[in-house]
């Protein structure tokens, strides 16, 4: 717009300081960036207001754009607040929280396989199937067909039916919408027949068993890791399905759990959370009676 100074002299430049000085509204490209950047870690946790202030932009504008990114699972939202979702974090090579529960969770499981000699599983759950973290199990360990990073169903196995336990049961019926697969002639395929399972292993302290579920030839005993809203992963027992040693090393299991749920999160159990989540169990077994077992069983051959 032509503009006329204090002396008429007409000037087509625009007003210093007026609105084309201004820098043009940023894209939403760039919008979801800013929000992205405020998680400097693929583990951190932050609250609505705290990416606010982080992305500079209104919170308002950063809500709306949060809950599209949770529908799409570039983001996760829990009590806790925001977290990267999956799919970001299959983007960027891998979940470094995965990286800590596996190093957490070693001396654990390290003792669990010397205490036992049986095969021990460290899994996360990804949708209908359990992830393998570890695998211990040294020349036991070819006869469970597992491996580290790979995956199996996980209403087949203890490892999976452990942390299927802990979820919401409309989420189960939203996971299993069709029939579920059959890998054995024992595998649970009706889902109502899952919630009763479910159910059971829930008043069972979390144990969770497999018997020639996922693999005709195997069994296993497993109990959830927890976390601040909800299950983190599992570590389980495996050996020969013939064996009856399970029901007597499976408290050795829950503590293990126990243990790792405890050295990931200090306070569980005691922070107030914004929102109820599925019940967990602050304590699995006695001390006593994990001694106990431990000083009838220092070293139980499964193989």
């Amino acid at each position: 717009m032509d503009i006329a100074d204090a002396n008429g002299t007409v000037s087509t430049d625009p007003v210093i300081g007026g609105p084309f000085d201004e820098e043009p509204p940023q894209s939403m490209i760039e919008r979801i960036t800013s929000i992205l950047d405020t998680f400097d870690r693929r583990s951190t946790r932050l609250t609505l207001e705290q990416i606010s202030l982080g992305s500079q932009l209104p919170r308002s504008t950063v809500h709306r754009i949060l809950d599209q990114l949770v529908k799409l699972e570039w983001v996760e939202h829990a009590s806790f607040g925001y977290c990267l979702g999956r799919r970001f974090l299959g983007l960027n090579g891998g979940d470094d929280s995965r990286h800590h529960l596996r190093e957490v969770a070693a001396p654990s499981l390290h003792e669990l396989h010397l205490r036992t000699g049986m095969v021990v599983h460290l899994s996360v759950l990804d949708g209908c199937e359990n992830v393998y973290l570890d695998k211990l199990g040294g020349r036991c360990a070819a006869a469970v067909p597992s491996r580290v990073g790979g995956r199996q169903l996980a209403h087949t196995t203890a490892d999976g039916k452990a942390m299927l336990a802990w979820l919401d049961p409309e989420r189960i019926d939203t996971m299993f919408k069709v029939t579920l697969p059959r890998l054995t002639s024992k595998t649970i395929t009706d889902l109502a027949i899952l919630h009763q399972e479910l159910n059971r292993i829930r008043h069972r302290k979390g144990l969770a068993f497999e018997c020639g579920e996922s693999t005709s030839a195997v069994a296993g005993v497993a109990a959830a890791i927890h976390g601040y809203d909800g299950v983190v992963g599992s570590i389980a027992l495996y050996g020969d399905v013939h064996d009856a040693r399970l029901e007597r090393v499976a408290p050795l299991v829950a503590d293990a759990a126990h243990q790792v749920s405890r050295a990931l999160y200090p306070d569980l159990g005691t922070r107030r959370r914004g929102r109820k989540s599925r019940s967990t169990p602050v304590k699995t077994f006695s001390a006593e009676t994990v001694n106990r077992l431990l000083a009838e069983s220092p070293q139980l051959p499964y193989f």
